[in-house]
């Protein structure tokens, strides 16, 4: 072809030499109109088949492909493998020139590969984060690996490309500057060996909430990463954690309480224990008409009677024998009261006990689990539960315990 241009070219009146540049600049010239036409074709007629083709299948992983643009640089290929397999033709006899063009083809090559299979494998994830199993085994780290081989091997062969020596020399000259590696790459190293602990004693996973002082993380993991770990806090900043911390230091990871079925309610009130003292005939009558402990007064006065009997008991004192007491009966309504209660979960942990007495009075101690583990429900249904608690104390002749404040001096004083 070449020489057939040239021979129409000296036919013209040019003489030979500027004739053989004319044509090779011409063939040139055509080769990256080829090029530009490929791409254009790949672009705008090959892309548009392959999305018509997508669109009307039912699965949804080539639809994520194609969101990903893996499509879109893939197309790219097409001029430099044009201008790869014909460059030879218009510079026949100028190998200095063919290598030139031919390794500047390739390094954008290798470049637009490496986007295409960056893209490809972003594609893979966001179609494995579709599935439920993504929750409990990230692979996002993995997936960063995988790049960074990539990009690691990609810069290999464009640095063999510019200094013209095979790859295989680059890969053996690696052993000599392993510690200068090594030391370059020791988060990612840590982090990948991290990340497969992570997984395999499945230790955290997207959506878990986390709480590590340290780092002042306190949320819901959003991101696990290579080299790190993104934690989402309460107050919607984010926390970014190495990814090794989990594997070299504590934290506390609350999912065993989502996977529970309930959320632990564990706070106390101080009785004052001036008001605690033994119930009267009275007392026993005005409990009996709350509806929660009626069955319970009427069971246990009838016992107290039958053991006070049977003991020969002598009843002109109230020390005497078994008696019954408004803290007793105050937590037996407590009990009765959350034993009603629609969003306790009474298959978990429940208890109403008292701890030890303090100088802030007798501690009551709730330690149920609420069926809600919303944070803003579970919040409420604990604030209802007090609200009602801390009203009835009185019901029961008690008081709760507070240190004294400005307006309680203020009474002594007058």
């Amino acid at each position: 072809m070449l020489e057939i241009l040239t021979n129409w070219i000296i036919n013209k009146g040019l003489d030979l030499a500027t004739a053989d540049i004319l044509a090779r600049g011409l063939i040139f010239v055509l080769i990256l109109v080829l090029s530009l036409i490929a791409y254009l074709v790949a672009k705008h007629f090959i892309l548009k088949g392959i999305a018509a083709i997508v669109s009307r299948t039912e699965t949804q992983w080539d639809d994520m492909i194609l969101k990903k643009n893996v499509f879109s640089r893939l197309a790219h290929l097409a001029p430099p493998i044009v201008i790869y397999i014909s460059v030879h033709i218009p510079f026949a006899g100028y190998d200095w020139l063919i290598a030139l063009i031919n390794g500047i083809v390739l390094i954008y090559m290798i470049a637009m590969g490496i986007l295409a299979i960056d893209a490809f494998l972003n594609a893979s994830l966001a179609i494995y984060r579709t599935y439920e199993v993504s929750n409990r085994i990230p692979i996002k780290g993995f997936i960063q690996v995988f790049k960074l081989i990539i990009y690691f091997t990609s810069g290999i062969f464009i640095i063999s490309i510019l200094l013209n020596k095979t790859p295989i020399y680059l890969f053996s000259s690696l052993g000599a500057i392993t510690a200068i590696l090594m030391f370059i790459f020791k988060d990612a190293i840590l982090g990948f060996v991290a990340g497969i602990q992570l997984s395999a004693n499945r230790m955290v996973a997207n959506g878990d909430w986390i709480e590590m002082p340290k780092y002042g993380a306190n949320g819901d993991i959003i991101e696990i990463a290579l080299t790190t770990v993104k934690v989402q806090n309460w107050d919607k900043t984010i926390t970014t954690v190495p990814t090794y911390a989990l594997i070299t230091e504590s934290f506390k990871n609350w999912r065993g309480m989502s996977e529970s079925g309930g959320r632990r309610i564990k706070r106390s009130i101080n009785i004052d224990m001036n008001t605690i003292k033994f119930c009267t005939e009275d007392m026993l009558d005005r409990f009996s008409k709350i509806q929660y402990i009626s069955g319970y007064i009427q069971k246990m006065k009838k016992e107290v009677q039958e053991m006070n009997e049977l003991e020969k008991v002598d009843n002109s004192s109230v020390v005497n024998g078994r008696r019954m007491t408004n803290i007793g009966t105050f937590r037996a309504y407590v009990i009765a009261y959350l034993s009603n209660h629609p969003m306790i979960n009474q298959e978990m942990t429940f208890l109403v006990r008292q701890l030890a007495p303090t100088e802030h009075g007798l501690p009551l101690e709730i330690y149920v689990f609420s069926k809600d583990q919303n944070w803003a429900n579970y919040e409420a249904i604990q604030s209802d539960i007090f609200d009602h608690i801390l009203a009835v104390v009185p019901e029961f002749d008690l008081r709760v315990f507070q240190d004294p404040s400005g307006s309680d001096f203020s009474k002594l004083a007058r």
